[in-house]
C-alpha cells in the first residue's frame, strides 16, 4: 500500500501543507479486509464493511471536484473538472490522478500557494459505494476501465459508472463519470446538482471555513472583532477563537483613517537568520497592492493602489468588489496581486496578460497585513497579532479573488529549499513581534531562489538578421552615494549590461513602439558604456523599468546571462539602484530601516573552469567548490549552485546522492561538455530517486534550471529548447535532479542542419553480448565501404551506439532517410540477425537497428551521461579496437568511470572533431535509396 501512495506523497511537503501523509493508513485495515479474509465476501459486498467515497470542491486554479472511491486501502481518485451530473445523458470528463490515503477522505482546509494542487478544498458530498458484484469484481473493472457501483450519500444516489475513455490524454487517463438511469436521475435543465447544492456536507460550512485542515471553524470576521474575549498581545484568552474589541489590542491607536500608507519593504540577504523568532511566507511573484477601504453601504470606497501610489482600482474590479464585501467600516489591507498558474505557482507573465486584458476575474490578491482596521491604526502593534486579526476577516471571501496569505513556519532550511525547488521565487521572512514601518526594513527579509532585480532601461540596439523590434536593451542601475543611500535629486545611470533573451516576437514589437516613444539623442548613463555595439544603438529616456534574472555581477559591475522577465509599471525608474545582499546577522540586528543596497563587491564565489583542476573523485568534496553552508544544514554548494537535499540517494544500488550526481557532473565536465556545448538537449530529472518517478524535459518550464541557456523559436509550437554551454549549467541540472543528458544531432546555432547520424543497436535481451560486439563492427564495415568514419559508445544500458559525424550540409529528411537505408541494408542482408522494424516482436532474437533517432527533434544519450538506471551506468565512448573486449553497455558506472578515464593516454574519439564527410549521391545509390 505504501507505493500506492508514493506518488501522492513525492508531490506533497507535509510539514508544510495541511493535508493528510497517510501514516495510519500502513497500519489500518483496509475497508476490503474482511472481503479478503473470508472466501464468500468477494461475491457478496454484504459480507464487508461498507467502503467509503468522498467528492472534494477544490478551488485551485479552476474549480473542479475530486471523485473518490475506497479500494485495497486508498482513495482511488478521478478530478472531474465540471463535477457530476444527475442527468444519463449528460457524461462528465473525469481524468484519472494518483491514489489519495484513506484520510484524505475527511480532509477539509487551505493548500498553500506554490504547494501541488495550491487552494481551498471542502467535502462536497460524501457517504458509501457499492460495487456491483463486489470488491472482487470492482478491482477487475478498475483494472479493465469499467466501473459500476451505487452511491449513498448526503447529495449524490443511486446507480453510477466509471467507465475509461479510449482517448488518452499524456500520461493521465481519462474516464467519464456516467450517471445511470434510475430514480434518482434527474434531467439538467432541471436540477444541477452542482448549481443547486453547493457547499461543505459538514455543518453547512463553506468551502472557505477550513484553513488548516483542522476541522475548526473560525468566526465571522465581524463577530470575532466585536467580541468579549481577550485580544491578540493581551496574556489570557484564545486569540484564535476570541477576538476582543480593537481597544484592548495590545498598540492598537484610535485614529482616522490615513488617506495614504507607505508600504514596508523586505531587504535581501545572503541568507536566513539563525537566530529570532522569524516567520516565512511565499514570495509571490506579482504586483504589491494597498487597499483602502471607506464607509459602508451606498457610501463604501474601495481603492487598490501599487507600492507607489498609483490608482489600480479599474484593472482590479473584482478585488475591489471582494473587498467591499468585508465586514469591516474602514481598513487598510497589504497584500500581492497575482495569478496562478497550472502549477499553483505565480505567473508575472499571465498576470501581466489578465491585467492588458481587462481579466480581474483572473487574479488573486493574496493579503498578508492589516495595518489599519475600523478607527485603529495596527502599526503598532505586532506582526502575529494583526496577522491573527486578518485572518478570519478574510474567512469568508471568494478565495479565487480574495485569500489570506498562509504562515509556511519557521524551520527556513527545508522551507527555502523547497520553495527554489518547486520553482517560487523565494521567500519572505518576518519577525514575529515587528511593527509595520513604511520603507525597507530589515524586520522584514527576502530570500531569493534566482538573482533578479529591475534595471532602468537606458537605451537599445537595432535588430540584426531576421529579429523583430530590437536586438538588446541596455540596462542600468542608478548610483547610490557614498554612504550607501540613494542619493537626492537625479542620481546617475550606471551601465551595467544588456538583455537580449526573453522576448517573444509580440513582446519586441510592442516593446520596440513603446521605446521609439522615449527617444533622445544623447546617452542617459554616466559614463558612457564602453562596449561596442555590432549594430546601432538607439538612448532612451531612464524611465522605463525591466525586471530580469541574470547569472552573476562581474568584478566590474557588469550582469551576465541576463533574462527578461517583465516591465515593472508600478516601480519608478528613479528608485532602481543595485540590491546587494546584506549579510543576514548584521542585517537582522538592526533597529532602523535602510535601503535595499550595500557593498557593490560582488561576495559569490566564482564558478569553476571547465578544466577543474579539483580531484575528480565523484565522491570528493573540494574545499573550494562545495562544503554545507553555515546555517544551512541540508544544503551543500558546488561553484555557484546550491544543492539541496544533498544526501538524498537516488540510486539503492550504487548508494549514489545528489551531491554525488552533482560532483560527477563537474569533475566529467572536461569530457562531456566539448560535445554537449551548444546542442539542444532533453534531460531525465528524478526528483526522488530512480525508482520512482521519471521526468523527460525537453523544452524551458517555468522555473528555469540556473545556467541552462535557453533557445526561443526553434521549436515552433513549443517552448525554448535548452542546451547546456559551461560547468555551472551543469550543476544547476544536477540541483534538479538531472540524471540523463539526451542531445539533439545538431547545434542551435544551426539547428536545421544535422551533424552526426547514430545508430542505436538495441537487442532482444536473451542475446549475448557478443552479438553486440559483431553487430557494431558490421555496422561499422558497411558504413568503411560507403566511404564513412564512424565511432563507437556504449548506451550506459544494454546497447552500443555508432555514430557517424558529419558536415552540415544535408537537411532532416535527407539525413533520416539515408540512416533508414543503412539500416534496412543491413537487415535485409542479414536477417536472421538484425531488423530495421521497431517493437520486441521483430526484435526477437535478433538486434533492432535504431535509425529513428536521427529525426528532427530525436535525441540521443549524450556520451559520459549517467543513465537513470540500478548502478548509474554511463555510456562511454570506445576506440574501434576496444569493442571486442567489453562486456557490456552499462560497463563503466558512476563509481568506475574515474579510473578508466585515468588510464587514458588519448581521447577515444580522437579525431572525431576534424572529420569532414558528406552524404553523397553515390552512397545513396549503392544503398537503393531516392536520391
Amino acid at each position: 500500500m505504501a507505493a500506492k501512495l508514493d506518488p501522492y506523497r513525492r508531490k506533497r511537503r507535509f510539514d508544510a501543507t495541511p493535508e493528510p501523509e497517510g501514516a495510519h493508513a500502513r497500519r489500518r485495515a483496509p475497508a476490503d479486509a474482511d472481503a479478503r479474509q473470508s472466501p464468500k465476501a468477494g461475491t457478496s459486498a454484504r459480507t464487508a464493511r461498507p467502503l467509503r467515497f468522498v467528492i472534494q470542491e477544490h478551488h485551485a486554479r479552476r474549480l473542479h471536484y475530486d471523485f473518490r472511491l475506497e479500494l485495497d486501502g486508498t482513495l482511488k481518485s478521478w478530478a472531474v473538472p465540471k463535477g457530476p451530473s444527475v442527468d444519463p445523458a449528460v457524461k462528465r470528463l473525469a481524468v484519472h490522478v494518483e491514489d489519495h490515503p484513506l484520510e484524505y477522505a475527511s480532509f477539509e482546509g487551505e493548500i498553500p500557494a506554490g504547494h501541488y494542487g495550491a487552494g481551498s478544498v471542502v467535502v462536497w458530498d460524501e457517504g458509501t459505494w457499492t460495487p456491483d458484484g463486489g470488491v472482487a469484481q470492482a478491482r477487475a473493472g478498475y483494472r479493465a476501465g469499467k466501473l459500476t457501483f451505487r452511491l449513498d450519500g448526503a447529495k449524490l444516489h443511486g446507480g453510477w459508472a466509471l467507465v475509461r475513455s479510449g482517448r488518452q490524454q499524456g500520461r493521465q487517463e481519462q474516464w467519464l463519470l456516467i450517471k445511470e438511469r434510475d430514480d434518482d436521475a434527474r434531467d439538467a435543465a432541471a436540477f444541477d446538482v452542482v448549481a443547486q447544492r453547493q457547499g461543505s456536507v459538514h455543518d453547512g460550512h463553506t468551502q472557505a471555513a477550513r484553513t488548516k485542515g483542522n476541522g475548526e471553524k473560525p468566526p465571522p470576521a465581524r463577530a470575532a472583532r466585536r467580541g468579549h474575549g481577550n485580544a491578540p498581545g493581551t496574556h489570557d484568552g484564545d486569540a484564535g477563537n476570541s477576538l476582543a474589541d480593537l481597544s484592548r489590542v495590545d498598540g492598537a491607536v484610535h485614529a482616522a483613517l490615513p488617506e495614504r500608507i507607505a508600504p514596508q519593504l523586505a531587504t535581501l540577504v545572503d541568507a536566513p537568520p539563525a537566530h529570532g523568532d522569524w516567520r516565512y511566507e511565499v514570495k509571490f511573484d506579482g504586483y504589491r497592492i494597498l487597499a483602502r477601504i471607506a464607509g459602508r453601504g451606498a457610501r463604501r470606497h474601495v481603492t487598490l493602489m501599487t507600492r507607489e501610489g498609483r490608482d489600480w482600482t479599474a484593472k482590479l474590479r473584482a478585488q475591489r468588489d471582494a473587498l467591499a464585501a468585508l465586514e469591516v467600516d474602514n481598513a487598510w489591507l497589504d497584500g500581492e496581486a497575482v495569478v496562478l498558474g497550472e502549477n499553483g505557482l505565480p505567473d508575472f507573465q499571465a498576470l501581466q496578460n489578465a491585467l492588458g486584458a481587462g481579466r480581474s476575474d483572473a487574479v488573486t490578491l493574496f493579503v498578508f497585513d492589516l495595518p489599519f482596521l475600523d478607527g485603529y491604526d495596527l502599526r503598532d502593534v505586532p506582526l502575529a497579532a494583526r496577522r491573527a486579526l486578518l485572518e478570519p476577516l478574510l474567512a469568508g471571501s471568494d478565495p479565487a479573488r480574495l485569500r489570506f496569505s498562509p504562515d509556511l513556519g519557521d524551520d527556513v532550511v527545508p522551507l527555502i529549499a523547497h520553495a527554489c525547488d518547486t520553482g517560487l521565487e523565494g521567500l519572505i521572512g518576518k519577525r514575529a513581534e515587528s511593527r509595520y514601518r513604511g520603507g525597507r526594513s530589515p524586520a522584514w527579509i527576502k530570500l531569493k531562489c534566482r538573482r533578479r532585480q529591475e534595471f532602468v532601461i537606458g537605451g537599445y540596439t537595432e535588430p540584426a538578421g531576421s529579429r523583430h523590434g530590437f536586438g538588446a536593451l541596455l540596462l542600468g542601475v542608478h548610483a547610490p552615494d557614498a554612504g550607501g543611500k540613494r542619493s537626492r535629486g537625479t542620481p546617475p545611470l550606471r551601465y551595467v549590461g544588456r538583455v537580449g533573451t526573453g522576448f517573444d516576437t509580440r513582446l519586441l514589437d510592442r516593446l520596440a513602439a513603446m521605446l521609439r516613444k522615449h527617444e533622445r539623442d544623447t546617452t542617459p548613463f554616466d559614463p558612457p558604456p564602453r562596449e561596442r555595439s555590432r549594430t546601432r544603438v538607439h538612448w532612451v529616456e531612464p524611465t522605463l523599468v525591466a525586471e530580469c534574472e541574470f547569472a552573476e555581477w562581474t568584478g566590474d559591475g557588469i550582469v551576465r546571462q541576463a533574462s527578461f522577465i517583465a516591465l515593472r509599471e508600478d516601480k519608478p525608474a528613479r528608485q532602481i539602484v543595485r540590491e546587494v545582499p546584506r549579510h543576514t546577522e548584521s542585517e537582522t540586528t538592526m533597529d532602523e530601516p535602510q535601503a535595499a543596497h550595500g557593498n557593490p563587491h560582488d561576495n559569490h564565489p566564482h564558478a569553476p573552469h571547465t578544466d577543474t583542476g579539483h580531484d575528480r573523485r565523484p565522491r570528493a568534496r573540494t574545499h573550494a567548490s562545495a562544503g554545507r553552508a553555515p546555517g544551512e544544514p541540508g544544503v551543500d554548494h558546488v561553484g555557484r549552485v546550491r544543492i539541496t537535499h544533498p544526501d538524498r540517494v537516488l540510486d539503492p544500488r550504487s548508494g549514489t546522492r545528489k551531491i554525488d550526481l552533482a560532483h560527477y557532473w563537474l569533475w566529467v565536465a572536461p569530457w562531456l561538455l566539448p560535445d554537449l556545448k551548444g546542442r539542444p538537449v532533453s534531460l531525465v530529472r528524478a526528483p526522488g530517486d530512480i525508482a520512482g518517478e521519471l521526468f523527460f524535459q525537453k523544452h524551458a518550464e517555468r522555473r528555469e534550471i540556473p545556467f541552462v541557456r535557453q533557445h526561443a523559436g526553434l521549436d515552433p509550437g513549443h517552448g525554448p529548447l535548452l542546451s547546456i554551454d559551461s560547468v555551472d549549467a551543469l550543476l544547476g541540472a544536477a540541483q534538479m535532479g538531472t540524471i540523463e543528458l539526451h542531445t539533439w544531432n545538431a547545434h542551435a546555432s544551426n539547428i536545421e542542419r544535422p551533424d552526426r547520424i547514430v545508430f542505436d543497436l538495441d537487442p532482444d535481451p536473451a542475446l549475448p553480448w557478443r552479438a553486440m560486439i559483431d553487430a557494431a563492427q558490421i555496422v561499422r564495415g558497411l558504413l568503411d565501404e560507403l566511404g564513412l568514419v564512424s565511432f563507437c559508445k556504449t548506451s550506459g544500458g544494454k546497447g552500443l551506439h555508432v555514430v557517424v559525424p558529419l558536415t552540415r550540409h544535408a537537411g532532416w529528411d535527407d539525413v533520416k532517410d539515408f540512416s533508414r537505408a543503412v539500416a534496412q541494408h543491413v537487415a535485409a542482408t542479414l536477417p536472421e540477425r538484425f531488423t530495421a522494424t521497431m517493437g520486441p516482436r521483430h526484435r526477437r532474437g535478433r538486434i533492432f537497428v535504431d535509425y529513428l533517432r536521427n529525426g528532427r527533434g530525436a535525441s540521443t544519450i549524450a556520451a559520459y551521461s549517467l543513465r537513470a538506471r540500478p548502478g548509474m551506468g554511463v555510456s562511454v565512448p570506445l576506440e574501434w579496437d576496444e569493442v571486442p573486449a567489453t562486456t557490456g553497455g552499462a560497463q563503466w558506472t558512476i563509481d568506475t568511470l574515474r579510473a578508466r578515464l585515468d588510464a587514458l593516454k588519448r581521447d577515444p574519439w580522437e579525431g572525431y572533431a576534424h572529420t569532414r564527410q558528406r552524404i553523397t549521391a553515390s552512397m545513396r545509390a549503392r544503398l537503393g535509396a531516392q536520391t
